[in-house]
C-alpha cells in the first residue's frame, strides 16, 4: 500500500465531501456551491425584512406607519413611539434572533447526533428539563437572570442525558420511534413535577405562569447579555464538531477511520444542545417545535450536508421565531398570544408530516 503524500486528501475525506455535496452529482461542484450561497443570501434578506417588520408591527397604539416614520427619522417621532420601538420592540427582536438561532441550531445538532428526524428539544425532555429546573430554582427563592440561565442549562443537560441513556443512543438509528417515546414519557413526568411545584408555591406560579408557554414579551437587552456567554461557547464548539458530525453520519467505523471519536462527538453535541436550549428556555420559556421545523426546512434546502444544514439553521431559526412572534402580536389585538402557541400550531403539522411519511428516515 502506497503511503499518502503530505497534502494529498484521503480517499475517505474525498468520499465524505462527495456524499454531502447537497445536490445531484450531475451538477458541477461550483454550481452546487453557488446555489447554496444564493439560498443563504435569500434567507438573510428575508430575516432582515422580518426584523424591520418586528420593529414596526405591534399590538399597541403605535401603528406600522408611525413606527416606520419614527424608525427612519427618530428625532421626528414622538417620545412614546421612540420608547416602543427602541426600548420594547428592539430588544424583543434581538432576543428573538438569538432564541431562534439557538433553538434551530440545537434541533439540527440533536437530529444529527441521534440520526433521527423526529429528535427535537421539546420532544426529548430538553426543554422540559430546563423548565423544571427553573421552576425548582424559583421555588427555592432564585430570581437572578444569570442564575436562571445556568440552572436552565443544567436542567437541559440532565433531561437530554436521561433520554439518550434510556433509549440507548447507539440503537436510535435503527429504531427512530424509541427515542421519541422515551422523550415523551420523560417530558410528561417533568411537566407533572413542574405543575406540582406551581401548586406548592404561589409566588413561583405567578412568576412563571406566562413564561411556561413561551414568550418574548417584555424581554430586555439585559436578558440577551445574560445568555451571550453560553451562546458564544456553543458556537465555538459547534464549529469544531461540524466535520466530525458529518463523518459520524456515514457510520461509526468511517468516523473512527477518519480519526474522530464518536463517543466524544456525541458528548460534546449533547453539551452544546444543553447550552443552547438552556439559554433559550431561560430567556423566553420552553418554545416547542422550532427545533423540529428548522432542521426539516434546512435539510430540504441544503441537502444531506450536515454542515450546510447547521449554517442554514442559523438563519431559519430566527425567521421562524420572529415571524411567529409577529403573528402572536396581531392575531388577537390589542392583546397578544404566547409565542409557544403559534410555534405549536406551525410545528404540529410538520411533525405529523414526518411521522406519516411512507418510510421514516434516519439521518
Amino acid at each position: 500500500m502506497m503511503p499518502r503524500r503530505l497534502g494529498e486528501p484521503r480517499v475517505a475525506d474525498a468520499a465524505l465531501d462527495a456524499r454531502f455535496d447537497g445536490l445531484s452529482d450531475d451538477a458541477p461542484r461550483g454550481e452546487r456551491r453557488h446555489a447554496w450561497v444564493i439560498t443563504g443570501l435569500w434567507l438573510i434578506a428575508l430575516l432582515a425584512v422580518l426584523g424591520v417588520a418586528s420593529l414596526v408591527i405591534g399590538a399597541g397604539e403605535i401603528g406600522p406607519m408611525t413606527s416606520l416614520t419614527t424608525l427612519l427619522d427618530p428625532a421626528g417621532g414622538s417620545e412614546e413611539a421612540r420608547f416602543v420601538i427602541f426600548e420594547l420592540r428592539g430588544p424583543r427582536t434581538l432576543v428573538g434572533l438569538a432564541v431562534g438561532a439557538a433553538l434551530g441550531e440545537a434541533g439540527a445538532l440533536l437530529q444529527a447526533v441521534a440520526r433521527n428526524p423526529l429528535a427535537e428539544p421539546g420532544l426529548l425532555g430538553v426543554s422540559a428539563g430546563s423548565a423544571f429546573a427553573i421552576a425548582l430554582a424559583l421555588l427555592l427563592g432564585a430570581s437572578a437572570a444569570t442564575l436562571r440561565v445556568s440552572v436552565a442549562q443544567l436542567g437541559a443537560l440532565a433531561g437530554c442525558a436521561c433520554v439518550l441513556a434510556a433509549s440507548r443512543l447507539n440503537a436510535v438509528g435503527h429504531d427512530p420511534i424509541r427515542l421519541v417515546l422515551t422523550g415523551a414519557v420523560l417530558s410528561g413526568l417533568l411537566a407533572a413535577l413542574t405543575s406540582l411545584i406551581l401548586l406548592l408555591d404561589q409566588r413561583a406560579a405567578d412568576e412563571i405562569r406566562f413564561w411556561l408557554v413561551g414568550s418574548l414579551a417584555g424581554r430586555q437587552l439585559s436578558d440577551l447579555q445574560a445568555i451571550l456567554p453560553s451562546l458564544s461557547l456553543a458556537a465555538v464548539v459547534t464549529l469544531a464538531i461540524g466535520r466530525p458530525l458529518s463523518a459520524l453520519a456515514l457510520g461509526e467505523r468511517v468516523a473512527t477511520g477518519l480519526g474522530h471519536h464518536p463517543g466524544r462527538v456525541r458528548l460534546l453535541t449533547v453539551v452544546v444542545v444543553a447550552l443552547l436550549v438552556g439559554a433559550a428556555t431561560a430567556v423566553a420559556g420552553p418554545i416547542a417545535f422550532v427545533g423540529l421545523v428548522v432542521p426539516f426546512a434546512a435539510r430540504a434546502l441544503a441537502g444531506p450536508d450536515i454542515r450546510r444544514t447547521l449554517w442554514l439553521a442559523l438563519a431559519l431559526g430566527p425567521i421562524v421565531v420572529i415571524a411567529a412572534d409577529i403573528v402572536a402580536r396581531v392575531v388577537v389585538p390589542p392583546s397578544e398570544l404566547p409565542l409557544g402557541v403559534i410555534t405549536a400550531l406551525i410545528g404540529a403539522p410538520v411533525l405529523i408530516l414526518v411521522v406519516r411519511s411512507r418510510r421514516l428516515p434516519t439521518l
